[in-house]
């Protein structure tokens, strides 16, 4: 991976193909590689057209890990993103986030519509305004010596995945703290954009994905059958959706 500074941080990210360019933006605790090369995502994109870009967020994956929490406000995160694109010399982008990376996804919509082309929300529903949680046990999951120790399933869920992928638990409680900012409705009724929303049919943390897309104007809803938050990533069914909803708008 390539990497750049980021308002003082390296961030780490990739550039493959050649065409109109994609966004992608992991969640919490993932990375560029597990949360989109490794489900198939970067290959679908590239073989269907696309310059793909995706970052590991501060914090995650290659890039620089801060323990900071006023480092992991999603603004900063959001900003890091707007500055690769620019980096890159890219003005206007696809953009495309799943879980946390949905919500930074949506802040660089409000933030800086003028560069997102349309915005396509993953694992990650009505709970963008009320919030995630409770996210306590998460952060408690992910600070103890003691795991055998973690009882809540979510908290175990998490730590799991961090204990996985070798991340920094550390810097993972930092940015859990400061991430779960919740948008207003009347901020994402302001979203004049194509926007696809993607949620898992049992994804028990994404909140309602009907619910987002009555607030969003003409906001699509693409339901991923029998998935859950974790299994949803790779869907068949959300590729062929996000493909057919890029080519549809003329965004292929």
């Amino acid at each position: 991976m390539q990497s750049f500074l980021s308002n003082g941080h390296s961030i780490a990210f990739l550039d493959e193909g050649e065409g109109p360019p994609i966004l992608l933006i992991h969640g919490f605790g993932s990375s560029a590689k597990v949360n989109w090369v490794n489900p198939g995502w970067v290959d679908t994109l590239v073989k269907a057209g696309h310059r793909v870009i995706a970052l590991d967020n501060r914090g995650h994956g290659q890039s620089d890990k801060p323990h900071d929490v006023a480092a992991y406000r999603v603004a900063a995160l959001a900003e890091d993103a707007r500055n690769l694109l620019r980096h890159l010399g890219i003005t206007r982008a696809d953009v495309m986030g799943y879980s946390m990376g949905a919500r930074i996804s949506t802040f660089l919509a409000l933030a800086h519509p003028e560069m997102v082309k349309s915005l396509i929300l993953g694992g990650l529903g009505y709970g963008i305004v009320t919030g995630i949680g409770p996210w306590e046990p998460v952060v408690a999951a992910l600070e103890t010596d003691d795991p055998d120790g973690i009882t809540d399933p979510t908290g175990q869920m998490f730590r799991k995945f961090a204990d996985q992928t070798k991340s920094d638990r550390v810097a993972l409680a930092a940015c859990m703290k400061a991430t779960r900012q919740p948008i207003s409705a009347d901020d994402l009724a302001t979203i004049r954009l194509p926007v696809l929303i993607a949620v898992g049919e049992r994804d028990e943390l994404a909140g309602s994905a009907a619910d987002l897309a009555a607030i969003i104007p003409g906001a699509e809803v693409l339901d991923i059958p029998k998935r859950d938050h974790m299994l949803a990533v790779g869907d068949k069914v959300y590729k062929a959706g996000v493909l057919a909803f890029l080519e549809k708008r003329g965004l292929h």
